[in-house]
């Protein structure tokens, strides 16, 4: 939080987690208690309830993917093995672009699914800044852009190999940039999922990008490159979603503009 006195003894800070709500602490600097000030009131919500942990996908070049996950403690018990022996409906969410990280905060609105039996996920693809400045300028940019949509494609087959759940039990959400990364994966691999919600979903790449009136456009170039140069436009063309929609099955949407 922001301070102006340079000479108070205390460090004020907001504490969150994917099961923990909102907490406004101070430390105390000279003899290192912590003190909760405020704390996000949810009726009925009993934290200990809940599980989240740390699990790694491998992917397909062989990175170690993090994702967060998220359930009851009776759906994914502390001492459950590798493999699960009962799948579960599970929501999947992505970002992964400009290197910004997908935090993972208390959401009171996800109680509900995860009250009724829900595993949330949350994986931290290339492309995001989780695990550091390489994880988006070397790996998840410019025509490295691949490893985005593929990451997130490897987190949900591992969610699935481990048994957390199937692929008839499996949704996945993205907004914005991460509306094109749902775009990219159904249309790549439609039946590993059975429903995604596309959240403002940025769609029609080429298009957009090849116009530099257009205010975004521009800066759009210093991620996604720029299609008017013929090295960028023939890559982008091999995942923008619009450009790449074929006669297929695809899984339930919801699309939001």
């Amino acid at each position: 939080k922001n301070n102006a006195d340079y000479n108070t003894s205390k460090l004020r800070y907001v504490y969150t987690s994917a099961i923990t709500p909102s907490q406004t602490i101070d430390y105390n600097l000279k003899n290192g208690n912590k003190e909760i000030l405020k704390e996000q009131y949810v009726p009925g919500y009993d934290m200990s309830q809940y599980e989240c942990r740390r699990v790694f996908a491998t992917g397909r070049d062989g990175v170690q993917i993090p994702m967060t996950i998220v359930a009851k403690k009776d759906i994914i018990p502390l001492k459950a093995t590798i493999k699960h022996d009962k799948p579960n409906k599970c929501l999947l969410i992505g970002y992964g672009s400009y290197g910004m990280s997908h935090d993972v905060v208390f959401n009171f609105k996800q109680l509900s699914l995860l009250d009724r039996g829900f595993i949330i996920a949350t994986a931290h693809i290339r492309g995001g800044g989780e695990m550091g400045k390489q994880w988006h300028e070397d790996q998840g940019k410019y025509l490295n852009k691949m490893n985005t949509f593929n990451d997130f494609a490897d987190c949900a087959k591992h969610l699935i190999n481990t048994g957390y759940t199937t692929s008839n039990q499996l949704g996945i959400s993205g907004r914005s940039a991460g509306g094109l990364l749902m775009g990219a994966v159904i249309n790549r691999d439609p039946g590993l999922y059975k429903a995604c919600i596309a959240g403002v979903p940025f769609v029609d790449c080429i298009n957009t990008m090849s116009d530099p009136t257009i205010p975004l456009t521009v800066g759009e170039w210093e991620e996604w490159g720029n299609p008017n140069e013929e090295k960028y436009y023939e890559y982008m063309k091999s995942y923008s979603p619009y450009d790449n929609v074929v006669e297929q099955q695809y899984p339930s949407m919801l699309v939001t503009s």
